[in-house]
């Protein structure tokens, strides 16, 4: 079936970008072969189970490629990725840019295998490739063995757990059989399904083209000078937007990009002196264990690392001039799975806009605030409004869904993020909340919705809530208040097993705990869970922290 492309992108703002030269006709395969044929043995991809050299990285893709037009998939069909950061997800984006497949590798860790499987039928996937014994139920699921229910995957590849000396590939070691010819080079194709929960937690697919991708990445890399001798080190999953943008830069360059598969307590500064990282890419829990490492063994600077880009929470200015003191450049910025990360701090900018901002625009985007309750009504420098953006880096639209696709635009073709913030009179944005009902743990986003949601079919619940409380080092936990029912009640641990059996992913579990009386309403009927935020800051409620027990098995 093919792809469900429902945009409002204009055939003028197409004309436009080729126009400016933000869009070309190059795809991500495109510019790897034309390294792999400038500098063949140049490594493009380093990780535990060994380097894949550019000529390597392309003869992998290519074989994939073939193995997958042998097996008649066809341009727009779907290739999902399971696995942990590992050079598998790189050769099926190029195999997929190839022949004009459609990859989506932005299923995660903390999935459930029912979680996958939804994905997967969603997206009415034909091929799958996915790493055994993975995800956050691997101990009770198995992925494998469920395939056979979903209509539309015909083919699995199944990747053995990542061991030191291992041999990447899909498939096992490469077959000598003829390369399928490439499909015709097209950078306008939807190439990247990367799923992205909206407030209710239900999930939006957001497709990007090679050229959408192509643009961010071209930009950044001009502005923190990533080439041909860069090293770019995610510490962000491949599958994170985070992590895939750092991936996307790499290959866009030229340069190596490094694989953060480290086993549990091992060093990072040795690894990134082994590999001679120059930029990292992370969030700032990253920042906090990388800089009590470098402290822990009295390290000034780690040689070659002179770029950190920090997202998915804004870093405090203690953080940044630790950053500093030790050599490396923060960079903050913005960005969504829709847009990129398109807002940055530049090399050079002043301390004081690296902590207080986001930074600008980047080449071929642009951002402007508008009302809040009216996003068709914009508004001056330094008020604070929605933020709506637009540019070359712009998702096409959502998978399936020309409902949600129509209401993230307004009027005008102007994407509205649904955070709130402001832009200085040199176009610097300040971000200062949200329109949505999310909390960001270390980077990640957890929707209350879909937690309130299974706490309340517990028998003892009479009402809860989900919010966040504030943690130095993650930004954010979750923290469930709860009002029982009369005459019931339930332990806290009692209320973890619930979620958990409902299947709640680990990572949106709960930390702390709150029995409250009385939740407060509106005169609607609504939570003012604004209320319960205020009680927990200054100290009129305490929650008691919390943690599931550890099944065995």
């Amino acid at each position: 079936m093919p792809n469900s492309l429902l945009t409002l992108f204009s055939l003028e703002r197409y004309q436009e970008h080729y126009r400016t030269g933000f869009w070309r006709d190059d795809t991500i395969y495109a510019l790897v072969k034309a390294h792999a044929e400038r500098a063949p043995d140049r490594v493009a991809v380093r990780s535990r189970n060994g380097d894949l050299s550019y000529r390597a990285l392309l003869a992998h893709a290519d074989d994939f490629a073939s193995d997958l037009a042998e097996k008649g998939l066809s341009a727009g069909e779907r290739v999902a990725v399971w696995s942990p950061s590992r050079a598998e997800t790189v050769i099926a984006l190029l195999a997929s840019s190839r022949n004009g497949y459609v990859c989506c590798p932005s299923l995660h860790r903390d999935h459930t295998v029912g979680d996958i499987l939804g994905l997967l039928e969603r997206m009415r996937a034909v091929a799958v490739v996915a790493e055994a014994r993975y995800g956050a139920d691997a101990a009770k699921n198995d992925l494998f063995a469920r395939l056979s229910e979903l209509q539309t995957v015909r083919h699995v590849y199944r990747l053995e757990r990542s061991t030191s000396g291992g041999s990447p590939g899909i498939g096992g070691a490469m077959p000598a059989r003829p390369l399928s010819m490439p499909a015709p080079q097209n950078a306008n194709r939807i190439l990247y399904l990367a799923f992205t929960s909206g407030t209710t937690g239900v999930p939006k697919g957001v497709m990007h083209s090679d050229n959408t991708l192509l643009a961010n990445a071209r930009a950044l890399s001009a502005d923190w000078n990533i080439d041909e001798h860069s090293a770019v080190y995610s510490l962000s999953p491949l599958s994170h937007n985070l992590g895939f943008g750092a991936m996307i830069m790499a290959l866009a360059a030229g340069a190596e990009l490094v694989i953060h598969d480290l086993p549990r307590g091992a060093s990072l500064v040795d690894r990134l002196i082994e590999t001679g990282t120059t930029f990292l890419v992370g969030v700032p829990t990253h920042a906090v264990d990388l800089l009590a490492e470098m402290k822990s063994r009295n390290l000034s600077g780690i040689e070659r690392l002179k770029g950190f880009r920090i997202s998915g929470a804004s870093a405090s200015a203690e953080l940044i001039s630790n950053l500093l003191a030790h050599g490396i450049v923060p960079q903050s910025g913005y960005g969504m799975t829709e847009t990129c990360s398109h807002q940055y701090t530049l090399p050079d900018d002043d301390p004081r806009l690296i902590v207080e901002s986001c930074g600008k625009a980047c080449p071929g985007y642009e951002i402007r605030i508008f009302h809040r309750d009216d996003p068709n009504r914009e508004l001056p420098a330094g008020e604070v409004g929605q933020i709506g953006g637009r540019g070359a880096s712009l998702m096409l639209g959502y998978f399936d869904d020309q409902k949600s696709t129509e209401e993230a635009f307004n009027r005008d073709g102007w994407f509205m993020t649904g955070d709130l913030g402001w832009v200085d009179e040199n176009g610097y944005l300040r971000v200062t909340g949200r329109t949505k009902d999310v909390i960001v743990r270390g980077g990640h986003n957890i929707y209350p919705a879909r937690i309130e949601a299974l706490a309340a079919t517990h028998q003892a619940v009479a009402r809860v809530v989900a919010v966040p409380v504030a943690d130095q080092r993650l930004g954010e936990r979750v923290c469930l208040a709860v009002m029982f029912r009369p005459g019931k009640a339930a332990s806290p641990e009692d209320i973890l097993a619930h979620l958990d059996n409902a299947g709640l992913s680990k990572y949106e579990m709960p930390e702390f705990f709150l029995q409250i009386d009385e939740i407060p309403l509106t005169a609607s009927g609504k939570v003012r869970k604004r209320d319960i935020v205020d009680w927990i800051a200054d100290g009129r409620a305490r929650p008691t922290a919390i943690r599931p027990r550890v099944k065995a098995g």
